[in-house]
């Protein structure tokens, strides 16, 4: 006879465990020694064996016995070459796959960390240092997280605001539009969830404006000018550091307003301008910052001239002008990219989309804004294609509110062409091929191939374009500044290739990123331009970090910033986010695990360098 499984066996124990392992896995820190990963996720192949064939029973062990003793630095060079030749004969030998994978993951590692081996055989240790503090490693401008938090437990909301203003010029702006790659190897994650930093900076901006807090003391005026072409989050961050350096600054921007894609590329409900406005106003008032705004490099002045009047030159244009398809039909009047779209909407055109049948290709967080803006429009319809369901490279967050806010996302449709009216030049419809998935790249993204079903219209009355933005490069490259499929080729420190004074960061070197990358990219490019200068000023940091305490480690939930109700917010353009309460954001925050103190050491090279 059979019975049923009863609640609480064996199985159900088991997935629970499994769910805490899944949580210590992602909370796996920078640092780590990658040959000590792969082996744990060697054994939990080894645990997952049934032992019936030798090549899974028996050689995962000998192959982990192998990398033991390399991790360990006393296995020979030969050890590389048999450990090799083992998961080859495991990967073609066993009758499952617990056996392949497990052999094709160690042969992975063999090429993706070949110095990490070498390092542990010849040396006897791990290239790696050590740990670091996980939150500050992967935060792009390593703003000191945990410093921020604990001064927002403490109520000194403007020590957090200088301790992010440290590394970052922009915590309003942050507070309200950054990804937070801050929180994706968050210690806490071994406990429960990770912490809600930028909630948390939220809470601190809101509590305290940030044009009301005090910018550090500059330093000696040097008698060098600096010319900072563009005037974004990349241009302005490093206007504001050479600021406090003591250099005369002059920022070239061909907007009337300063904030470049801040401004013109994300829509007011994600981040409202006067908001906007408090973190530039504090910028401005760093040093001898001067605007110069409605000024184009190449038509009201020549980088040859910028190179001749200014000791340094930084070239931060961001990537502002939208992609078109190489399709037939890609001009037509109402066929238009998405960061155009958003600019216009931000210029304060007049757009109204009541009755219209809104088509938008691509799935990327300018894609979501584009989407949910044309809602807040008055679309009657908007429908968002893509081919993979990894072209969804937006925030999860960001496509759950544009499904709450009306906007229908459709996968496994290739776009082919653009139907438009011969007369008017207007599209009409878009024709697309459905797709069925296939096997995985080398760099384990999903591949599709053409569906038997057949093509099909679908009808619109505006296209938009997400497929990604450039940079305004031509001039740049007329006047001698080396472009590389229209990127500017600067250095990891951002110095231009061929070219001794002039350094270069952000969109336009890396392509479309996010703000923080961008913000981090103008932090290194001003202390290396001071470097170049012959200085190595440092910036002070005026505030004392309370003591850390020790946490009791005990499991509780993590705050969210609510939102308005989807059906309000989409009729209006006011900010979405509700503020944090009191009670939230002082739980939230003694959350905290105090990596800068506890588990990880303490912050590399001290605080305020």
């Amino acid at each position: 006879m059979r019975a049923l499984s009863k609640k609480g066996n064996i199985n159900d124990r088991t997935d629970t465990v499994l769910r805490k392992f899944k949580t210590m896995m992602t909370s796996y820190p920078p640092g780590l020694c990658p040959l000590t990963l792969y082996r744990s996720l060697l054994q939990i192949s080894m645990n997952q064996s049934c032992g019936k064939c030798v090549p899974c029973r028996d050689g995962l062990s000998e192959v982990d016995a192998i990398l033991k003793s390399i991790i360990d630095g006393d296995a020979s060079q030969d050890a590389l070459s048999e450990i090799e030749n083992k998961c080859r004969m495991i990967a073609k030998t066993a009758d499952c796959a617990v056996g392949i994978m497990g052999a094709k993951l160690i042969l992975d590692s063999l090429s993706e960390f070949p110095d990490e081996y070498e390092s542990h055989i010849k040396n006897r240790r791990c290239l790696q240092s050590s740990q670091t503090i996980p939150c500050v490693t992967l935060c792009p401008a390593h703003v000191d997280v945990p410093a921020y938090i604990a001064m927002i437990k403490a109520g000194d909301y403007e020590g957090a605001v200088k301790v992010i203003r440290n590394r970052n010029p922009f915590p309003t702006a942050c507070a309200m539009v950054c990804e937070h790659p801050c929180e994706r190897k968050c210690r806490r994650t071994f406990i429960d969830a990770p912490i809600n930093i930028r909630g948390l900076k939220k809470y601190a901006v809101d509590m305290v404006s940030a044009d009301k807090v005090s910018v550090p003391a500059k330093n000696v005026k040097t008698g060098r000018k600096i010319a900072v072409v563009g005037g974004g989050p990349s241009g302005l961050t490093s206007a504001y550091f050479l600021a406090l350096m003591g250099h005369e600054v002059h920022v070239y921007e061909e907007h009337e307003k300063l904030g470049g894609m801040l401004r013109y590329g994300i829509p007011e409900y994600r981040l409202p301008k006067e908001r906007l406005d408090e973190d530039i106003r504090a910028i401005l008032r760093a040093g001898d910052i001067e605007i110069h705004s409605g000024t184009k490099i190449g038509i009201d002045i020549r980088i040859e001239e910028l190179r001749q009047d200014f000791d340094a030159v930084y070239l931060g244009i961001g990537a502002q002008i939208g992609n078109r398809m190489p399709v037939e039909g890609a001009d037509a009047k109402n066929v238009i990219p998405a960061a155009d779209f958003l600019q216009a909407v931000a210029r304060g055109e007049n757009i109204d989309l009541r009755g219209k049948k809104v088509v938008l290709i691509g799935g990327g967080n300018v894609a979501m804004d584009a989407a949910r803006t044309a809602a807040r429009l008055n679309a009657e319809t908007i429908h968002v294609f893509t081919r993979k369901r990894d072209d969804y490279t937006a925030l999860p967050s960001e496509i759950e509110a544009a499904m709450q806010e009306g906007v229908r996302f459709r996968t496994l449709l290739s776009f082919l062409n653009i139907e438009t009216d011969k007369e008017s030049n207007e599209v009409r419809a878009v024709w697309l091929q459905p797709e069925i998935v296939a096997e995985y790249d080398k760099f384990g993204m999903m591949t599709t191939e053409h569906s038997s079903n057949y093509p099909y219209r679908f009808k619109c009355d505006l296209l938009i374009l997400g497929v990604g933005q450039r940079s305004d490069t031509e001039s740049f490259q007329a006047s001698g500044v080396p472009v590389e499929r229209g990127r500017i080729k600067a250095d990891e420190f951002c110095r231009v290739e061929g070219m001794d004074n002039v350094f270069s960061g952000g969109d336009c070197v890396t392509g479309p990123s996010t703000a923080i990358n961008a913000i981090a990219a103008g932090q290194v490019a001003a202390y290396n331009i001071d470097e170049y200068l012959g200085y190595h000023h440092k910036i002070s940091l005026d505030v004392s970090v309370p003591d850390a305490m020790p946490s009791t480690c005990t499991p509780t939930g993590r705050a969210e910033i609510e939102e308005r109700d989807p059906f309000e917010r989409r009729a209006d353009f006011e900010f979405v986010e509700l503020p944090m309460t009191h009670e939230e954001a002082m739980r939230e925050a003694g959350r905290c695990l105090r990596c800068d103190h506890f588990g990880c050491g303490a912050m590399e090279g001290g605080r305020g360098e």
